[in-house]
């Protein structure tokens, strides 16, 4: 639907998992208690999207969760969207009232779901409580675009980003801080690198281990090669990741990769990534997003 409007935001928890608090925001233009949340701007990726307006409307910076169910609603005659993601925060810069939020509490689940105006956002309470709200992220992201495999002359894994690649490359960097993965891995080749290589220039210094080639931070391991996959030693490689980490590699390797890792099967087109959240050794949420 072309009139669909999007929005995005989270509910932020923090506490002890087994009986969080949620933040709860009032909204003084329609007197209302609900999460913090807010449409998107024009070509901003909806992961990008929460965090900002959670960022704006509780001065909080976020790292997100597994992902909740999206709410529908009508909004002025046209459908809206808004997703939702589990949201822990990292930073605080203190809540400043304004114009179009004016209040916000911290409440354990069931005095927020008495609170909280609408139904649509009880029953994302209901989802939160449905699963682990800590989890490990494991991003799974297909290269950007490369050109044609058959107009390159030279070796194929020298074949590097196109001007729509490098722009897949910079729109991932603003949607994996919502991740913050602390560990880069990618295939040989270089559009797989250079994919990855925006996010590592963002990343504070230290950050991301260390790199065998250009792009120092970035782990290669020919088993996420084109060639060089493995059906058995492959998904264990990257299975073994236990910190936040992000995995660039090719469409040939990946729809295996998550299936062998998560049950589920995905196709993921270039610049496109999918996330899989880890807990207690078990991936309890698998998701796709587009570039």
């Amino acid at each position: 639907m072309t009139d669909l409007l999007r929005a995005a935001g989270a509910v932020v928890w923090r506490g002890e998992q087994s009986r969080p608090h949620v933040a709860v925001v009032h909204r003084p233009a329609y007197d209302d208690w609900t999460f913090p949340k807010g449409k998107l701007k024009s070509g901003e990726h909806v992961i990008a999207a929460a965090l900002r307006e959670v960022r704006e409307e509780t001065g909080m910076t976020i790292v997100l969760g597994r992902a909740l169910p999206p709410v529908h609603y009508l909004s002025s005659e046209r459908l809206k969207r808004v997703d939702y993601w589990v949201g822990r925060a990292v930073a605080d810069d203190g809540f400043v009232p304004g114009d179009e939020v004016d209040e916000l509490r911290w409440l354990p689940v069931d005095e927020a779901r008495r609170l909280l105006t609408y139904e649509w956002d009880a029953g994302l309470l209901r989802a939160l409580a449905a699963a682990p709200l800590a989890t490990t992220p494991l991003v799974l992201v297909r290269h950007g675009s490369a050109g044609s495999r058959n107009e390159w002359q030279g070796e194929d894994a020298e074949r590097p980003l196109d001007a729509t690649g490098r722009a897949h490359a910079a729109d991932l960097a603003r949607v994996l801080p919502a991740y913050r993965p602390e560990v880069l891995v990618s295939s040989p080749s270089a559009r797989c690198v250079q994919t990855l290589e925006p996010y590592l220039a963002a990343m504070p210094h230290g950050a991301g281990g260390t790199g065998t080639r250009a792009g120092a931070g970035i782990r290669i391991e020919p088993l996420l090669s084109e060639e060089g996959q493995d059906p058995r030693k492959t998904p264990a490689l990257v299975g073994d990741l236990a910190l936040p980490a992000a995995v660039c590699s090719h469409g040939k390797v990946l729809p295996e990769l998550i299936e062998a890792l998560s049950g589920r099967s995905m196709h993921l087109r270039k610049g496109a990534f999918a996330v899989l959240h880890r807990a207690g050794g078990h991936v309890v949420s698998a998701e796709r997003y587009p570039a």
